[in-house]
């Protein structure tokens, strides 16, 4: 792994942040209107980015910034949670006032915006008003219900979408690549599931098992067990005995296995999920076997091997859509369960008809 000046190494959200709009992933909806406005030259003065951490807000605005022109001279980022109050707002709008150094603009980018102060709403709200020509202010923040719609109503909104489990996926696999690892295609799969949207999450997923893996210099494959061992992500077996006791229609097997996950203090969220990708593999394999293939390659051996089988088990034909939706209704329901495992048993019920 790169590693910085002091020795250190450098962290993947880093060391592969974009540099460019073209390596920005899965913002095409905002990064085609923002090159469109720059090639137009009709450039906002206030914009607001809202998303959920690590989607990529700061490396959009870093590289608007960059793209019409401002040197990092005149380009300040400021952390609104230890900068929130009226004084610090004041201080920027009088710095604000202050032509830029060597470019058009002067750049201002207010993370973690919904953090002000109210006072320093009503200073910022000034500025924003009346705002001198020559600056551009970029807002992002991940709660957006708590910016005042003043606000809002005066800036260009962008909202990022969190990153899709695919897109995260193929990212995974191709830094564990130029990093020098071989990652499986399910371990990539679960470190995407892992890191629940955020780019920067599942990379720092991927560097921990990365820095764990670097002690075998042999040993460079990474495989789905080993990143569920490292991370304390479920065990594959927990995940495909309920898909099992599912098609053998075995409510009392399945009881069973969400007992067990329940006393290994799973994240019953994060298992009910795995539970739901995995049937819902099984159901394509079964109506569209042809994939197989393609499939191979998002699945290890085992994975596969079992889907197969399980498939040819499922006599009474529970692997199908009805099962699906009744997991997935179960699935939002995980929050508001008081018992973590309710929701889970509740669906095998649901499934096998046994209510």
């Amino acid at each position: 792994m790169k590693e910085n000046t002091n020795g250190t190494s450098l962290a993947l959200y880093r060391k592969y942040r974009p540099k460019s709009f073209k390596e920005v992933l899965g913002q095409d909806h905002i990064i085609d209107v923002l090159e469109g406005s720059i090639e137009a030259n009709k450039v906002s003065h206030a914009y607001l980015f809202v998303g959920s951490r690590g989607t990529g807000k700061t490396s959009v605005a870093r590289i608007f910034a960059k793209d019409i022109g401002v040197s990092t001279n005149d380009m300040y980022e400021i952390d609104a949670a230890s900068n929130r109050g009226i004084e610090d707002i004041r201080n920027l709008r009088d710095g604000a006032r202050v032509l830029p150094f060597d470019s058009k603009y002067k750049v201002y980018i207010i993370d973690e915006v919904h953090m002000l102060s109210k006072d320093a709403w009503g200073a910022l709200l000034k500025t924003l008003e009346e705002p001198p020509k020559h600056v551009i202010f970029i807002l992002a923040t991940t709660e957006v219900h708590k910016v005042p719609e003043t606000i809002i109503s005066r800036c260009q909104v962008f909202t990022f979408r969190k990153a899709s489990d695919l897109v995260s996926k193929n990212m995974l696999l191709d830094i564990a690549k130029k990093e020098g690892f071989e990652l499986e295609g399910s371990g990539a799969e679960l470190l995407a599931i892992l890191g629940d949207g955020s780019f920067r999450d599942a990379l720092g997923m991927l560097q921990k098992i990365l820095n764990f893996s670097d002690k075998d210099k042999k040993n460079k494959k990474i495989k789905r067990e080993d990143i569920e061992k490292i991370t304390g992500a479920p065990k594959t077996t927990l995940v495909n005995d309920y898909i099992s006791a599912i098609a053998m229609n075995n409510i009392e097997d399945g009881i069973i296995i969400i007992k067990k996950a329940g006393a290994e203090n799973l994240d019953m969220k994060l298992y009910f999920k795995l539970i739901i990708q995995k049937f819902r593999m099984a159901i394509i394999l079964k109506y569209a076997p042809k994939i197989e293939k393609e499939m191979a390659g998002d699945l290890g051996e085992e994975d596969l091997a079992f889907l197969k089988d399980i498939i040819k088990k499922d006599k009474k034909g529970l692997l199908r859509s009805k099962g699906l939706s009744i997991l997935l209704e179960s699935y939002n329901d995980i929050d508001r369960a008081f018992i973590s495992e309710l929701p889970l048993e509740l669906a095998l019920i649901k499934i096998l008809g046994e209510e």
